[in-house]
């Protein structure tokens, strides 16, 4: 597991605005180095607060409890590409779970999550949001790039089409779930919104949904938050009070200290692995409630 380094709140602000605005890479240059001091030091800070794929493998994609594969399904907007993960043992059905991304596409990491959904007993289905602009690139500033372009609308129907995919799987009990993070946490509210199908659903520290479509969720929500994630939990208080005056179903966490993206152990200056294994354990436990209960 990581062991988190001592960086600045200001560098991570930086990094959190050069992955979501987006910034040119130029100009977030610039400001680290000045946050830094110095180019140098700048250079050292990059390795720190670029994810790490090298460690997205808390179930390694060969583990014998599980099979994987590329796979794609069609959406009201086209083709998509997906990896699924399901559980060895075919000769029962089991509940399903959509896997959203962040905001760098269809990474090593997301895929990891997937697998570990199917070690715990789901079909894991980490769909390609940018599918519909031809795929996840290698290069993380191309993502970036395909990200600003994106149309979240049309991204939305990616994901409807993930659920439906799942719903009607030969290995698929019919019932399906969604868990999203960042970026993904944002598309999950969003589905939350938009689909009928879904059985229970978990942003990880996403952007909630204007609080006029909160009447039309169907599903209820597992909600996780990072206390140190001024940009996402400006909207709390609103969307939780809609949640309230409609009668839905919610729970909400705060994980005091966390930063966004606090789940992505491959991220060195954001993971924290006590917010981390409680937010999943808690992840796990409505899963089971909901899918399998």
């Amino acid at each position: 597991m990581l062991t988190r380094p001592l960086v600045s709140q200001a560098v991570i602000n930086l990094y959190d605005e050069y992955t979501h605005a987006p910034l040119p890479r130029r100009v977030f240059m610039d400001r680290l180095t000045k946050l830094a001091g110095s180019t140098a030091a700048a250079q050292a800070l990059l390795p720190l607060l670029e994810n790490n794929y090298a460690l997205a493998e808390v179930v390694p994609p060969n583990d014998t409890r599980i099979s994987t594969s590329d796979v794609s399904f069609e959406s009201p907007v086209g083709t998509v590409k997906g990896y699924l993960a399901l559980p060895k043992d075919a000769s029962k059905k089991t509940p399903a779970v959509v896997v959203i991304h962040e905001n760098r596409g269809l990474t090593p990491h997301i895929k990891d999550v997937a697998r570990r959904l199917a070690v715990a007993g789901y079909i894991g289905l980490a769909p390609d949001g940018v599918s519909i602009l031809g795929g996840t690139p290698d290069n993380e500033d191309q993502v970036r790039e395909m990200f600003a372009k994106l149309d979240l609308q049309k991204a939305a129907q990616e994901f409807i089409g993930a659920v439906n995919y799942l719903a009607s799987h030969p290995r698929s009990t019919g019932k399906v779930g969604c868990v999203g993070f960042c970026w993904g946490g944002t598309m999950a509210n969003q589905l939350a919104v938009s689909s009928d199908k879904l059985a229970a659903v978990v942003p990880f520290y996403g952007r909630q949904p204007d609080t006029a479509d909160v009447p039309k969720i169907k599903a209820p929500l597992l909600l996780h938050y990072a206390g140190n994630d001024e940009r996402i939990d400006a909207g709390i208080t609103a969307f939780e009070a809609a949640l309230k005056a409609n009668g839905k179903s919610y729970e909400l966490h705060m994980y005091d200290g966390a930063q966004h993206a606090f789940h992505n152990d491959t991220a060195p200056t954001r993971y924290d692995e006590k917010s981390a294994t409680l937010a999943w354990s808690r992840t796990l436990k409505f899963f089971a409630k909901h899918l399998k209960g």
